[in-house]
């Protein structure tokens, strides 16, 4: 059936939608996942072209109801800008000079008013993170063709693919450093362009996940000898492949969350290839088998490539525990969290102020070394969710959520399709696993979220209005 534009854009404009948001991935994945501090400025500048692509979409006028609709999402995302601006004009910090000394002490701010400790790093996490939300929002916004998401999501797709086989090569030949050794890593476990091995992970769910659904939409297509000829033959090497550099790359959390992952997606392909089997007999079969195949063979090479770092992460897990079991305690994960709910306490309703966290947070941490006595450094809350509560409050993390739940709420009674499901399970993995660590904190995740999430929704959209019930791909 033809694809309806379903809007009254120029193509020139969805054309612009398309490439900026995919070469926008590519960049920010090369450029060590955008956590090089250096790289933040020239990423806010290109996040702030795909603002400009937002604006040009609304200046001309008039736009179908789909169009203003979607545009209502954003409300949200201004009322957090509105929030953080309002922050600006109140110092959330004192700073005292003692015998020498520079001391930085909470300033007295009433609960109804916004503040933050620090302006300059507010705007500047504002700005980086409204250049990726608005470039991932023109996907719903300007592009009304199934074919182009897809050409999106496979973009993003042959990226992962290509950084997952630079990052085993130089994982294989014993690199010291990002780049071959070229840059030196703070982390031990870092992976291919990535500085930390499970904000990789967390990029690999998303990025698996949103390549199973593209292999499961061309597989139907797929019959007999077009199966091998087609892309899904293809995709399912390229999955195999991303899915051992997991392991591979030392993250223990993530290999269970694609472990979580590649269940879900049997629990929903091994139904439809009993019926396949049954409908069109052997030749079916062998094309399963092959599926099979190549799948055992990945987990014989994830063995023979990884299988040294998995005995290293298991043995250290079981040190970790038996530690934890010695000492009768959790460990400083459960001191760091209610120390983080400490600060985010002391100013619940508007908190500290955006990307404030490791300004503010040595006034609550409790944990010191016991070696010299000095206090850990923490520059992230290992909880995206906690983190975002203590710097932008219950208001703005709320606002975040409604950002999230008014697309979702256009998909509700409607999921279906390989390439929404397969993808949306990826991002509540992602945002389930931001409770226990900050797969956030990394640029490139959050990027990959957005734009894993709105070509989702938008991919069910244009499905429900082309396709009956049923049928939709």
């Amino acid at each position: 059936m033809k694809e309806a534009s379903g809007n009254d854009f120029p193509k020139g404009l969805e054309l612009a939608a398309a490439l900026h948001v995919s070469l926008f991935l590519i960049g920010v994945t090369w450029a060590f996942g955008g956590n090089a501090d250096w790289v933040r400025t020239p990423i806010s500048i290109w996040g702030s072209l795909g603002i400009l692509i937002t604006l040009a979409s609304i200046l001309p006028g008039r736009r179908h109801a789909r169009f203003r609709g979607t545009l209502l999402w954003s409300l949200p995302l201004v009322g957090l800008n509105i929030l953080v601006a309002l922050s600006c004009l109140t110092p959330g910090l004192r700073y005292l000079s003692y015998q020498g000394g520079s001391f930085i002490t909470g300033a007295h701010v009433p609960w109804w008013r916004p503040s933050t400790s620090d302006t300059g790093l507010s705007l500047s996490s504002l700005w980086l993170f409204d250049g990726l939300y608005f470039s991932s929002l023109n996907i719903a916004l300007l592009i009304w063709r199934r074919r182009v998401i897809r050409k999106i999501l496979g973009v993003a797709a042959v990226n992962a693919f290509a950084l997952s086989v630079f990052g085993t090569v130089q994982k294989l030949v014993d690199a010291n450093g990002i780049y071959f050794g070229s840059v030196k890593s703070p982390q031990t476990y870092f992976f291919a362009s990535f500085v930390y091995d499970n904000h990789w992970g967390a990029f690999m769910i998303l990025m698996i996940g949103s390549c199973t659904g593209l292999v499961l939409r061309y597989s139907r297509g797929s019959r007999g000898g077009g199966f091998f000829k087609g892309p899904a033959l293809a995709g399912i090497v390229a999955v195999t492949i991303m899915a051992i550099t997991v392991p591979f790359s030392g993250s223990r959390a993530c290999t269970a969350l694609l472990a979580i992952l590649l269940l879900v997606t049997a629990s929903r392909v091994l139904p439809s290839w009993i019926r396949r089997v049954r409908h069109d007999g052997p030749e079916s079969a062998g094309t399963i088998g092959v599926v099979v195949a190549i799948f055992v063979l990945g987990a014989a090479g994830l063995w023979y490539v990884a299988g040294d770092v998995i005995e290293v992460r298991v043995a250290k897990t079981r040190d970790q525990v038996q530690q934890m079991h010695l000492q009768g305690s959790p460990g400083s994960r459960p001191i760091l969290y209610g120390d983080t709910i400490a600060m985010a306490k002391a100013r619940p309703a508007f908190g500290w102020g955006m990307g404030t966290f490791p300004r503010v947070f040595s006034l609550f941490n409790t944990q010191v070394s016991p070696i010299d006595h000095i206090p850990v450094v923490y520059h992230d809350a290992h909880s995206d969710w906690l983190q975002s509560v203590s710097e932008i409050g219950l208001v703005g993390t709320i606002l975040i959520g409604l950002g999230v739940l008014l697309p979702l709420r256009s998909a509700f009674g409607a999921l279906s399709g390989s390439i929404t499901t397969s993808s949306l399970t990826g991002c509540a993995l992602v945002a389930a696993y931001a409770w226990v660590e900050f797969p956030f904190g990394n640029v490139a995740v959050v990027l990959a979220w957005w734009l894993t999430y709105f070509a989702a929704i938008q991919y069910l959209r244009i499905s429900a209005t082309i396709l009956p019930e049923g049928a939709r791909r």
